[in-house]
């Protein structure tokens, strides 16, 4: 796959405006923070005949409640608002009886600001750690790569490998984040699980391709051969590139299946892999290398 290489500039300069542009909406629009960071009240109530959504939303905006209201399934809906007293949640399900239809709650859960605030720390240290790890591990599985046993550099050092595997998950992280900004879509617990998964599932590819990198440039030094390093990540990319595009299609396909036919609550979820499993292989192939070929080139000259 030497086009990768020879057209690294392009791939780069695509990932570059895909993470400034979500960046811009994150910063400018915003995401639809949940209450599992904010604090507040959920409720799902059922009826044996769900009224019309536009009616029950009209009567829910006369309490003058900050909140949402959204269809769950057939005939549930769920009501998000900010921390109810008893009082305001019997009012709420008062509002909620909408042309005969009395609603049956089915859950109720409130989460506090200081719970709600533990959570988003939580979670944002929870990422930290993940990619200060990676940095750290493949920086010293990668620790005899720069240099062949004759003690002739082969190729950019240990440390890089890490940097640059943590530099795309950044932009795995980034553009479904800007895309949830984009379509206002809520942020919740579920959305932090599934940035999770996909740090895993994107460094693993980017680890093989890396890996086969490894063996590569050991395998030359072994037979005294000689080929440029970007020769190398080019073929490596060859022998990895149809395994990380039929892993990743496999998941893709369940997850898309999980996002149409699937449960409500797991949308969210499905959603979020779905756009990061894809960004992420193309992360693994577009960018992390070909940043491996651009800084050895900058150390050569």
């Amino acid at each position: 796959m030497m086009f990768i290489i020879k057209n690294k500039f392009i791939y780069l300069g695509i990932s570059s405006v895909l993470v400034i542009v979500s960046l811009i909406i994150i910063f400018t629009k915003g995401l639809n923070i949940s209450i599992d960071f904010t604090g507040g009240s959920v409720m799902e109530v059922s009826y044996d005949v769900r009224p019309d959504i536009a009616t029950i939303q009209s009567s829910f905006s006369e309490l003058k409640y900050t909140g949402t209201v959204q269809p769950f399934g057939e005939k549930n809906i769920i009501v998000k608002t900010r921390d109810l007293s008893e009082k305001e949640r019997e009012n709420l399900v008062g509002t909620l009886t909408v042309d005969g239809h009395t609603p049956k709650i089915e859950r109720f859960n409130s989460v506090g600001p200081s719970v709600g605030k533990e959570l988003r720390s939580k979670a944002i240290i929870a990422m930290i750690i993940v990619m200060v790890m990676i940095i750290l591990f493949v920086a010293y599985a990668f620790r005899h790569v720069a240099r062949g046993r004759d003690g002739k550099r082969l190729g950019p050092s240990s440390s890089l490998y890490g940097v640059y595997a943590v530099v795309a998950l950044l932009h795995d992280v980034v553009i479904p984040t800007g895309v949830f900004a984009l379509l206002n879509i809520e942020v919740n617990s579920l959305f932090i699980v599934g940035l999770l998964s996909i740090l895993g599932l994107s460094v693993n590819d980017t680890i093989v391709t890396f890996d086969r990198i490894r063996e590569n440039l050991r395998t030359n030094s072994e037979n005294k051969i000689a080929e440029s390093f970007s020769n190398i990540v080019g073929r490596s990319i060859t022998q990895t590139i149809t395994r990380s595009i039929s892993t990743s299609l496999t998941i893709m396909i369940t997850l898309l299946i999980l996002f149409l036919i699937g449960p409500e609550s797991t949308k969210v979820l499905a959603l979020v892999m779905l756009i990061g499993t894809f960004i992420g292989t193309y992360s693994s192939i577009f960018v992390a290398s070909p940043l491996l070929v651009l800084s050895y080139k900058e150390v050569k000259e």
